[in-house]
């Protein structure tokens, strides 16, 4: 039955999530959550030195580095969706100035006001809560331009030189959308932010539950176990975690109480329930370091330092734990174990929610689970579940190990 079962994954669904996964629309959205990283990190580091200037007040304040990175996220969204649903559509011709045209539409359908000659936008709007705006109007203007390019206007003319021609091509599509964003936001009243916060906000809320915790960290860990890297969920987990943690920074400035447990610092930066990488896979690596067999022992010398960063694509594809049936399942299960543990217990108040922005996922832990956390008893909580861990990898290991020993004994 497993010997089906790891066929069928092998021969049919995973070369269907890849089709999938490779449709330029989705993997338009995958690769801007890329683009932006740097831009996330850059904002999650001067938060991350904001903890050390809470208790250093003397340190210079570096909020602006955050305010106009961090801070401009939603409009660099929209930048890069259009910029790269532009190159993998093959429109090259249109790549930068329909991103600069999707920059235009934002501000536009964030129905800015004009006061006294000053120029004035909800800041909310254009940072980390506008990201599912920004995609959608990334999207929205990368469709225009697609369409008008398949209409092929003015290709091959003869009779115009080729600079009038660009122009023209690059006029007509500008006026369509911006006409239509005109239209929506100025004609209509409507307000496409407010409209998009309603929609998503059940989705935003579902992923603060125990279930929608579970799943968030769950599904991620089925294609990854075939070879599909997590960062294709990038495009659904990245808005979901940003406005989590912008909303539980926001609360704790107001004197208020972070409540959304769904954030990137709880499922990466706390380095908890990706201890060692996705999975749990740390205590599997400090098993290997033993092993009899001299591949597990070889690859746990290896990957023992990128583990102990909480990296573990050497880990999960050199012992491999990528398509190996004997250790595909503890690391599902350590997916569902992991996340309700830290869920329940930031839940009922026994380890603090975080609510400041660290998304440097590479801190070893326990110190980052302390770090982010800002609760010492985020250290019973680490060893707890590294013991859960350990115990849900321990007899997948031992038969995995002595099939390894036997190979190699008959190799020998």
């Amino acid at each position: 039955m497993m010997k089906n079962l790891m066929t069928w994954l092998s021969d049919v669904f995973a070369p269907k999530a890849r089709q999938v996964f490779a449709n330029p629309w989705i993997d338009t959205v995958a690769s801007t959550m890329k683009k932006v990283l740097p831009i996330i990190l850059t904002g999650s580091l001067i938060f991350f030195y904001n903890v050390f200037r809470s208790y250093l007040p003397f340190l210079p304040d570096l909020s602006p580095i955050a305010n106009f990175s961090f801070g401009l996220l939603a409009i660099f969204v929209a930048f890069f969706i259009t910029h790269e649903a532009m190159l993998k559509l093959g429109h090259g011709q249109y790549q930068i100035n329909a991103s600069l045209i999707s920059v235009a539409a934002y501000l536009m359908l964030c129905r800015p006001q004009v006061v006294d000659g000053v120029f004035q936008i909800d800041n909310g709007r254009i940072g980390p809560a506008g990201i599912m705006m920004g995609i959608v109007v990334g999207l929205y203007v990368a469709i225009v331009f697609h369409l008008y390019a398949k209409l092929h206007v003015l290709e091959n003319n003869d009779t115009l030189p080729d600079f009038v021609s660009d122009w023209i091509n690059n006029i007509i599509p500008i006026t369509l959308t911006l006409g239509i964003a005109m239209v929506f936001a100025n004609v209509l009243k409507l307000d496409l932010y407010n409209m998009l916060v309603s929609l998503f906000m059940p989705l935003q809320k579902g992923a603060q539950t125990l279930p929608g915790f579970i799943l968030i960290c769950f599904v991620p860990i089925i294609f990854y176990s075939m070879g599909i890297s997590s960062w294709v969920f990038n495009a659904v987990t990245t808005p979901i975690f940003i406005v989590a943690i912008a909303e539980n920074i926001e609360a704790v400035a107001n004197g208020g109480a972070a409540m959304n447990i769904a954030t990137s610092e709880a499922v990466f930066t706390a380095a908890l329930i990706t201890m060692g990488g996705r999975g749990g896979t740390l205590p599997l690596n400090v098993l290997m370091l033993g092993s009899k067999s001299r591949k597990l022992k070889t690859m746990g010398k290896i990957c023992i330092g990128p583990s102990l960063f909480n990296i573990n694509e050497p880990l999960m594809f050199g012992a491999p734990v990528v398509f190996n049936p004997l250790l595909m399942l503890p690391i599902m299960i350590n997916s569902i174990v992991g996340p309700a543990v830290v869920w329940l217990t930031m839940h009922y108040g026994l380890l603090n929610i975080p609510s400041k922005m660290v998304q440097v996922g590479q801190i070893p832990a326990p110190f980052s689970s302390v770090m982010i956390t800002e609760d010492w008893r985020a250290v019973p909580v680490y060893i707890v579940l590294f013991i859960l861990y350990l115990l849900t990898w321990y007899p997948f290991y031992k038969v995995y190990e002595r099939q390894c020993v036997e190979e190699e004994a008959n190799a020998a």
